[in-house]
């Protein structure tokens, strides 16, 4: 049996009721971790901690949109298992896709407050409780190839994840003096549920346009995928990585998609 990459570190993880939370919920166990899952749907994650064992995953409610609720799941979490080496702040929402000629700037405030509001929480209160007991923690945020390209998501989306990006490699610059790393994680489109509620379409369809619209062939991106480069930012593997934007897109954001491609 290989190594196990976490074993006994603590990790909260935002948005893990479901999509690319509940499938890091279960990476992070699967290498030996103790996790909080923080949501807002009390009854999905219930179930994903009741599925995959109570001995190791908890649940607790949390909008981080409130920040008094991140400052409790963070005090939750000291109190239950003694320590705070990871936090992946990866709960988002996508916003509408709307015409700027015809954009609501109270869904716009929305999407700012969970995406980018929410994650500066996050950081906030995993910072504190890891500069205060001296871990040398691992803090990830979920961003977007949204992030780096505009064009293949909604404009409040698309400067939530602009603004996320930089807040990480913001926070870095400080906390690099604690020894606590800051990176992002960057993924082309997943069929989640939260994707496929936003575009209502069935994950086979989210599956299908990814696929044509993507660089690298012969493979679709899962959620789990993503929750494995979330293990290695988490891990000492990733020991000297702080700063770093992590792109998981099959090289889509760095291609001239206007261009026919080359055949020979």
């Amino acid at each position: 049996m290989s190594k196990r990459r976490l074993e006994g570190k603590v990790a909260i993880i935002t948005g893990a009721a479901s999509g690319i939370g509940a499938e890091t919920v279960k990476t992070f166990v699967e290498n030996g971790a103790f996790v909080v899952i923080a949501d807002v749907n009390d009854e999905l994650g219930h179930q994903v901690a009741n599925s995959i064992g109570l001995e190791k995953v908890s649940y607790h409610h949390c909008d981080v949109r409130n920040e008094k609720q991140v400052e409790e799941v963070v005090a939750f979490t000291l109190e239950k298992y003694g320590s705070l080496d990871i936090m992946f702040s990866n709960v988002g929402v996508p916003g509408p896709l709307a015409s700027i000629l015809e954009f609501d700037l109270n869904k716009f405030d929305n999407t700012m407050a969970v995406n980018v509001r929410g994650s500066a929480a996050t950081i906030k209160h995993a910072a504190r409780a890891m500069v205060e007991r001296k871990i040398r923690g691992s803090i990830i945020c979920t961003a977007s190839v949204a992030g780096s390209v505009a064009g293949c998501a909604g404009h409040d989306y698309t400067s939530s994840k602009h603004g996320l990006i930089g807040l990480v490699r913001s926070t870095c610059s400080e906390l690099g003096a604690y020894g606590i790393r800051v990176n992002s994680i960057s993924p082309y489109a997943v069929a989640t549920p939260l994707a496929c509620r936003g575009l209502d379409m069935k994950v086979s369809e989210v599956e299908a346009i990814g696929n044509d619209y993507a660089n690298l062939k012969g493979i679709t991106l899962k959620t789990t995928h993503i929750a494995e480069t979330a293990l290695f930012l988490a891990s000492d593997e990733s020991a000297y990585i702080s700063g770093h934007n992590l792109v998981v897109d099959g090289g889509f954001s760095v291609i001239n998609q206007c261009l026919p491609s080359i055949k020979k």
